[in-house]
This record gives structure tokens, C-alpha cells and sequence, in this order.
């Protein structure tokens, strides 16, 4: 975090003034001053490296990884999915699978796809977006802001929701509290059963009420700022050409894949994939008509703009 500009304090303690051993503290307990002194790279790509750093997954051993590790759920259970592949495999061949169904299958489905299959279709949906951008960027940020308002009032909506509930339960806490205490000088509950009640009891009732406040902080600021949709499109901006995947790239811009039960139709298998942008979430309203539309107008706007220029180079 130097790198960025930060400083750090209290990384680390002794376990007395006698022994001088350095012991790490958990991360919550440092102290970090922000801007302290100049950046030497930006926190944009500080962030990108520490998620590559926390995806990094090992080589199996037949010494294959996978760009998608780490990234890779099951949109049923929320589960992270597995990189599956073995000695004789190609690499279309090597696939991903539900962790929680290679546990137990009747929690979960397997959501069986290949890592071919992903990669494909991560590319694709990039390609189409970075293109969209490229072609109609004001018309771009505009849907993305329409977007971003619907989200945020389904997500106010839900911590509402939350926020009631929780209050709810801290009233249920008090009623059990109560009977307990009653149970307990009665002669109906064990002094030992009373204790751990009230400890259980007890910390669930701190958390709710830890957060109470947060919730309600979340509630109260209500929106949020435009700052990612400007961000998403200078960086979409920056890539030229889209013609294939890299880990970097591919971590830059998405931040989750979800993958769904596939499903059968026409005879054909279907499976559905939902890509999450950093910044932004997910870009389900530009589709390929969507681009068309937008390619075709960009084309007619070049067009007018050249017919609109004499061949000496003078406005007609």
C-alpha cells in the first residue's frame, strides 16, 4: 500500500516487552493514512493486482490454470466453480463445475460448462459492449445511469426490507431473553442451559444491532454517484482492438461470472451467463440488434459529416 501513497501503521506486535518476536495483526486493527506521500501507481491497479494476487490459483498438477478461477460461480447455490482438466486434456476439453455439487449432489446441480464455452462467450459479450461504447458512448452512459437508478432502488428497497426485519428479530431476542430468565428462576431450565442461551442469544443480538446503523446510514445517502460510468467508459476506451482474452484484461473489467443450470430447447443444450462489470454490474440491455442500430447510425453520422465538406476541404 506505499505504493499507492498510504501509510501503515501497527502491522504488526510483541507478545510482551521481553519477547521482541514480531507477530501480525489481523488487518482490521492497522491504521492506514491515506495520500501521505506521492503514488508511484495508481489504486485502480493496485486493486487489480491484490484480486489477481487473491484468484491466483495453484497449477493443478498437470500444470493447467484457467483465466476464470476465482471468478467462476454457480448462479443457483452461489457457490465458486471448479477448473476441472486432467493430463491427455486440449483445452477444449477443461471445464468448470459446481464446488457444493462435487460435495453433495443433492444440495446442488453440477452446472457442467466448459472453460471453452466461457471464454467464448466472456469475449463476445466484451466485444459487443466495448463496440456499443465506441459507436454511441453518450447513449451508452445514459442507459447505464437509467440502470444504475433501477438498481439502486431495488437495493434501497432491500435494505429496507432488511432493516425491518432485523429490527424484528432484535424484538423476538428480547421475548426469548425473557422467557429464558423467567424458565431459569422458575426451575424449568437448567442454570447451564440459561448460560448458554443468553450467550447465544446475546451475540446474535450485538450484530443486529451493530447493523442497525450501517443500514440505516445506507438508507439515508440513498444514491450513488456517476463517477463508475465515467470511469468504465475511459477505461473501455483505452482497448483498441478486442480480439482475444488475457488474465489482466479479463480481471480489469469483470468482476464475477455466474453460470446457470443449463436447459434444453429445440433439441439444442442451452446454458445462460451472467457477466458482472467492475463498476457497473451487469450489461444485459445491449444486445446484438442493439449494436447494429448503433453501428448503422455511426455510419450514417461519418457519412453526413463527409458529404457536409467540400472536395477543396470548405464547408458546403
Amino acid at each position: 500500500m506505499f505504493y499507492i501513497g498510504d501509510t501503515v501503521n501497527f502491522r504488526t506486535t510483541t507478545k510482551s516487552f521481553k519477547n521482541k518476536k514480531k507477530i501480525d495483526k489481523p488487518k482490521e486493527e492497522w491504521k492506514v493514512f491515506e495520500n501521505t506521500h506521492p503514488a508511484i501507481i495508481s489504486r485502480e491497479t493496485f486493486d487489480i493486482v491484490q484480486e489477481l494476487r487473491k484468484n491466483k490459483r495453484r497449477p493443478s498438477r498437470e500444470g493447467k490454470t484457467s483465466m476464470f478461477s476465482g471468478l467462476t460461480y454457480c448462479h443457483d447455490c452461489g457457490s465458486k466453480m471448479y477448473f476441472c482438466t486432467a493430463k491427455d486434456f486440449d483445452e477444449t476439453q477443461n471445464w468448470f463445475t459446481c464446488s457444493k455439487s462435487r460435495k453433495n449432489k443433492d444440495v446442488c446441480s453440477s452446472h457442467f460448462i466448459r472453460e471453452m464455452q466461457v471464454g467464448f462467450s466472456v469475449l463476445k459479450n466484451m466485444q459487443t459492449i466495448f463496440r456499443y461504447v465506441q459507436y454511441n458512448e453518450e447513449r451508452f452512459a445514459e442507459m447505464l445511469l437509467e440502470k444504475s437508478k433501477d438498481d439502486e432502488k431495488k437495493e434501497l428497497s432491500s435494505k429496507r426490507r432488511e432493516l425491518e426485519k432485523t429490527r424484528k428479530r432484535i424484538d423476538e431476542l428480547n421475548n426469548l431473553f425473557l422467557r429464558a430468565y423467567e424458565d431459569n428462576v422458575s426451575g424449568k431450565l437448567s442454570d447451564e442451559r440459561y448460560e448458554f442461551l443468553y450467550s447465544s442469544y446475546e451475540s446474535e443480538r450485538k450484530e443486529l444491532n451493530e447493523r442497525i446503523p450501517f443500514l440505516e446510514k445506507e438508507i439515508s445517502e440513498g444514491t450513488k454517484q456517476t463517477s463508475d460510468i465515467e470511469k468504465f467508459i475511459a477505461k473501455v476506451k483505452q482497448v483498441t482492438e478486442l480480439e482475444y482474452l488475457t488474465p489482466e484484461l479479463v480481471h480489469e473489467f469483470i468482476s464475477k461470472i455466474e453460470v446457470h443450470a443449463p436447459y434444453r430447447k429445440g433439441g439444442k443444450r442451452h446454458q445462460q451467463i451472467d457477466l458482472y462489470y467492475r463498476d457497473v454490474g451487469i450489461l444485459n440491455f445491449i444486445t446484438g440488434e442493439k449494436l447494429e442500430e448503433a453501428f448503422e447510425r455511426h455510419i450514417n453520422e461519418l457519412s453526413n459529416k463527409r458529404k457536409a465538406v467540400s472536395p477543396e476541404g470548405n464547408t458546403a
